[in-house]
């Protein structure tokens, strides 16, 4: 198990130094900073300043191993439009997502999970064909649209629900049910698939065959099967809730951090950007490395085959 857990925490670091690298050097491909922040009109000699200030003039090398060397210490750098620490600021959007995705991961998860599993149970039924169908219009349909047509729905035609802005909890539930429609969907149809396909196992059949009750063979033997293809898509998810909140956090105009991470970008804002990136890539791990462990306590044929 120590092997298991330490290769996974090795490919875990490469994959988020490979993530930090990426990320610093596509950054200072896409633009200057300085024509951003400062704009067209001003002055060589200020645009000099600028660039002298936040070392953007030396060898990329040169500011990747600065870098490196700062996140070591703990010093995630500086905003360049108003030179807060960028860990604050991402920091203090971290609540206002939190409000949103854990929400939207309990919905798929409490949602999804269960209508799968009973749409297997009852294949071929009316019930197996209205979960199939919610299920594709569910992850075919963009969160964009989804976002647009929930308002319209909720907040122009009945006037149930604000439309946008940051309040109480009224204002999150269109962005959380806007999150977490396209994951229920997936979730139900992965559930379902997965279910089919253990029911169909022959130690099912042999279970069945013994005399072993209807639910204690589903409970007992078929649920745990099925729970590695349902624990893969869920991490997955997990570590996806924050990328996922850009897009509706930006329609909803709320001030979380996928709204931050398209205004940095857009003013070429370097370490608020690099630290978002980072807080996302380290979040996909921890959810990679957890279904890992998960894996290793579901099936230990899967930890022995990953530990040789």
């Amino acid at each position: 198990m120590i092997r298991f857990v330490s290769i996974r925490l090795l490919r875990a670091a490469i994959t988020v130094l490979a993530v930090m690298t990426f990320a610093f050097v596509v950054l200072r491909l896409s633009g200057d900073p300085a024509a951003v922040l400062l704009g067209p009109d001003v002055p060589k000699d200020v645009v000099d300043a600028f660039r002298a200030e936040w070392h953007l003039g030396e060898p990329i090398w040169r500011q990747y191993m600065a870098y490196i060397g700062a996140i070591l210490t703990g010093d995630f750098g500086l905003s360049m439009r108003d030179k807060s620490p960028a860990l604050e600021l991402v920091l203090e959007r971290v609540p206002a997502t939190l409000m949103l995705t854990i929400p939207a991961l309990l919905l798929k998860i409490g949602l999804g999970i269960p209508a799968g599993i009973y749409a297997a149970l009852h294949r071929d039924s009316v019930v197996d064909r209205g979960v199939i169908l919610m299920a594709i219009l569910g992850f075919t349909i963009p969160s964009f649209v989804m976002g647009l047509v929930l308002v319209l729905i909720f907040a122009v035609t009945w006037n149930l629900l604000p439309s946008g802005g940051f309040g109480g909890w009224q204002h999150a539930i269109l962005p959380a049910l806007t999150m977490s429609i396209g994951g229920i969907g997936v979730l139900a149809r992965f559930s379902r698939s997965a279910m089919i396909e253990v029911m169909g196992q022959p130690y099912i059949r042999t279970a069945s065959a013994k005399g072993v009750k209807w639910h204690d063979v589903v409970r007992g033997h078929a649920l745990p099967n099925a729970a590695v293809p349902i624990v893969t898509i869920v991490g997955f998810m997990v570590g996806a809730l924050i990328a996922g909140a850009v897009v509706v956090e930006t329609i909803f105009s709320w001030p979380g951090i996928g709204r931050l991470l398209i205004v940095s970008v857009s003013n070429r804002d370097l370490a608020v950007v690099q630290c978002i990136l980072l807080l996302i890539a380290a979040v996909m791990v921890v959810s990679n490395l957890t279904v890992d462990l998960l894996y290793g306590w579901l099936d230990p044929r899967l930890r022995n085959s990953a530990a040789h």
